[in-house]
């Protein structure tokens, strides 16, 4: 499955949440969202909760990249 991929490193709040509510509204089933600050994984992944989408993370280096599900 292709994932939608949103590279929201070195984005401040609310940037991350905008990319990804843009691709939540192309209807994709699976997201990976690359961010580089907890603040933004939290605030991502509340909002893609709240649209329905099981949300993961992990650590990649520098970056936490976000899995994201409907």
């Amino acid at each position: 499955m292709e994932a939608y991929k949103v590279d929201a490193r070195g984005r401040s709040c609310p940037e991350p949440v905008v990319m990804t509510q843009k691709a939540i509204k192309s209807a994709a089933i699976y997201i990976e969202v690359t961010v580089d600050n907890t603040v933004a994984r939290d605030n991502v992944c509340r909002f893609a909760e709240n649209y329905g989408y099981k949300t993961e993370s992990r650590e990649d280096g520098e970056d936490i990249v976000l899995s994201l599900k409907k």
